[in-house]
């Protein structure tokens, strides 16, 4: 069980958590480094637009990473249903033979 203390845009808090704390430092790291970004880009002001901007952009990027997950999944599917149906055309041709040598 980790514990972290969060300095965000003026907002100070701490969490526990399952996961340890290296692990929660490197995704406080990673938000604050989204953050400082959109704050870089002089795109918003407000803090709490910073915030829910940082939010919406880290939930795209799992996204786009997830449907990525799913469409090779979809792939590596389909190679292996291809890769079924000729083993069992072959091993239906291979019966085929063996039978018609015994009649």
């Amino acid at each position: 069980m980790g514990t972290l203390q969060i300095n965000v845009l003026g907002t100070c808090f701490s969490i526990k958590a399952s996961e340890d704390d290296e692990y929660l430092k490197n995704l406080l790291n990673y938000y604050s480094k989204i953050v400082s970004e959109i704050e870089n880009s002089h795109m918003l002001s407000n803090q709490l637009h910073v915030s829910i901007l940082a939010g919406i952009m880290l939930c795209d990027e799992l996204y786009k990473e997830k449907s990525k997950n799913v469409l090779n999944a979809e792939k590596n599917s389909n190679k292996t249903s291809i890769e079924i149906e000729k083993k069992t055309k072959e091993m239906i041709s291979k019966l085929e033979s063996v039978l018609k040598n015994e009649l």
